[in-house]
C-alpha cells in the first residue's frame, strides 16, 4: 500500500496476528476511509458490537470477512477465543455499531488484553461523533473533558455534572433521546445558563446541530442519540488555590504515576493555567 509515494505497512508483532480498532461511519457511508474498507477485507475475523448492523455496513462494501459478536455482556468470555488466535497469526479488525471503538462502546477490555499479551493493537482513525459535533460547536476545543453517557440514575448525574462545575474544559457527553430534556435541565441548574451545543444525526440527511445557553433552549424530542457539547467554567468559576493546595494536587497527579508533562497538562486543564507555568511549578515541585 502506497500512500504520497511512500511505501505505508502495518505495524505488527512478527509472526502473530493484530487487533485493528476501525472506525465505521456514524451515518454517512462514505466516510470508510479506503484503509478501513481494505483491513475489513483482509482480516480473518470482524469483531462486531452487532453482527446485524456490520453486516448491512459489509454488504453495502462488498465485504465477506467473517464477523462475530463482541458486546458488553460477552466480551471477557470472547477474548481469550481471540487471543489465541491473535497467536495463531489470525488478525482481527474491532467496530462498533457507529463511529470509533471504544468510546462508550465495547472493546476496552480487549485492547487492554492484548496489550497485556504484548501483541499489537493499530487504530484505524476515522468517524467519531465526539469529535464531529466539537469541532462544528463553535465552542474552545483546545481542551474539551469526555465523560461519555451520564449515569442514568437523577442523582449521579447531578453528582457528575457538579464534580465538572468548575473545569475549564469543554464538556462533552452523549445522551440518550428521552432522557435529553432531564439531562439539559440538570446541567442548567448545577452548571447555570452556559453555552451549550446540541448534536444529532450528524452525517446523515437531518443533521442538526442546535446552539444556544442552558435554560434557553426550546426543543422537541430529538430521534437517535445526541452529543452534547457543554462551555467549561467560565475564569470567574475556578477554583482559586493557595500555594499548599497546588502543591498537594501535584503530589496527587504524580501519585497516579504519570509523567511530569502529563501532570502539568493536567494540571493546566484543571485550574486554567498556560501549560507553560503548570510545567514550571510541577518541576519545582519534584526539584528538577
Amino acid at each position: 500500500m502506497r500512500g504520497f509515494g511512500v511505501e505505508m505497512t502495518e505495524t505488527v508483532s512478527q509472526g502473530f496476528g493484530c487487533v485493528y480498532v476501525v472506525a465505521t461511519p456514524i451515518g454517512n457511508l462514505e466516510d470508510l476511509s479506503p484503509r478501513a474498507q481494505r483491513i475489513l477485507r483482509e482480516v480473518v475475523l470482524i469483531a462486531c458490537e452487532d453482527t446485524r448492523r456490520t453486516a448491512k455496513l459489509c454488504t453495502h462494501f462488498g465485504i465477506s470477512t467473517r464477523r462475530e459478536s463482541l458486546h458488553a455482556h460477552n466480551e471477557a468470555s470472547r477474548i481469550p477465543g481471540l487471543i489465541r488466535r491473535l497467536k495463531a497469526g489470525d488478525s482481527i479488525a474491532l467496530v462498533s455499531d457507529a463511529g470509533t471503538p471504544l468510546l462508550s462502546d465495547p472493546g476496552e477490555r480487549l485492547v487492554a488484553a492484548v496489550i497485556e499479551e504484548g501483541l499489537s493493537v493499530v487504530s484505524v482513525p476515522g468517524p467519531s461523533a465526539l469529535l464531529a459535533a466539537l469541532v462544528a460547536s463553535g465552542l474552545p476545543t483546545q481542551a474539551f473533558h469526555f465523560s461519555g453517557f451520564p449515569p442514568r440514575k437523577s442523582g449521579a448525574r447531578r453528582s457528575l455534572f457538579a464534580s465538572l462545575a468548575s473545569l475549564p474544559s469543554t464538556l462533552v457527553f452523549y445522551e440518550a433521546p428521552g432522557r435529553l430534556k432531564q439531562t439539559l435541565g440538570e446541567l442548567h441548574e448545577e452548571l447555570g445558563g452556559r453555552r451549550v451545543a446540541i448534536a444529532r444525526e450528524l452525517t446523515k440527511l437531518h443533521e442538526e446541530i442546535l446552539r444556544g445557553r442552558l435554560g434557553a433552549l426550546d426543543l422537541a424530542e430529538p430521534r437517535g442519540e445526541v452529543t452534547l457539547i457543554v462551555e467549561g467554567a467560565p475564569a470567574d468559576e475556578r477554583p482559586e488555590l493557595d500555594e499548599s493546595q497546588v502543591g498537594a494536587r501535584i503530589d496527587a497527579l504524580l501519585a497516579e504515576g504519570i509523567s511530569p508533562r502529563d501532570a502539568a497538562r493536567r494540571l493546566a486543564d484543571e485550574l486554567g493555567w498556560k501549560r507553560s507555568e503548570a510545567y514550571r511549578r510541577v518541576l519545582e515541585r519534584v526539584g528538577q
